[in-house]
């Protein structure tokens, strides 16, 4: 198993990009929301990275509340990469899902419980057999509160491991967000064009309570 793939590049060994970007050309294939950087006034949005970002995103587009989702990359250093790009290690990125919310509809603390009970946060540059710096477990917030709070669940899912006797720590990666880059239009919703596809998801088993 090759090195590179549970190490971080750092920026100056970075993929160069390009500077054009990749802007979804469909509507999203659940809910027909329009897939750009614009959400409504009334809506809040985190960024979340939990393994393939194929099942990730079933998970959230299905919950009440959430008015759009999208997949992309984030959290590394190669602007507008490509799925090959990213794959190869060498971008810094991991593969997350925007998810667009109405806060009075689904609250924070219930989309981080979801986040928490489906993959398994203490596995490091992998999830399940997905292996490679782009399947790290990640939260990137959009604002100061967002991040206390992801840092407090963080916190509260470590005791409840604990308390199952699972006593690794949490890798999950908690940061302001950078900047987002929308996945190649056959990434986005992927399992409602494929239901059949591949889902990695798989959490372990504990319950995340708040404290």
């Amino acid at each position: 198993m090759s090195s590179n793939k549970h190490n971080l590049i750092v920026p100056k060994t970075a993929l160069i990009g390009r500077a054009t970007s990749i802007t979804p050309s469909l509507p999203h294939a659940v809910n027909g929301t329009i897939l750009n950087d614009e959400k409504p006034n009334n809506c809040s949005e985190i960024i979340l990275g939990m393994g393939c970002f194929w099942g990730a995103e079933r998970l959230f587009w299905n919950q009440p509340g959430v008015y759009s989702t999208a997949v992309g990359y984030s959290g590394g250093f190669t602007p507008n990469p490509t799925y090959e790009e990213v794959c190869s290690g060498k971008t810094g990125h991991s593969e997350v899902v925007r998810i667009v919310y109405d806060p009075l509809i689904i609250s924070l603390e219930q989309i981080l419980t979801l986040f928490w009970e489906s993959h398994n946060p203490t596995q490091g540059m992998q999830q399940g057999n997905d292996i490679g710096t782009q399947y790290r477990s990640v939260i990137y917030t959009t604002t100061p509160d967002q991040l206390t709070y992801a840092q407090h669940s963080k916190q509260c899912y470590q005791q409840s491991l604990e308390q199952q006797q699972l006593e690794s720590p949490i890798t999950t990666e908690i940061e302001p967000t950078g900047t987002f880059y929308f996945a190649e239009d056959y990434h986005q919703q992927y399992l409602s064009k494929n239901p059949n596809g591949y889902c990695g998801l798989g959490g372990t088993g504990v319950c995340f309570i708040p404290l």
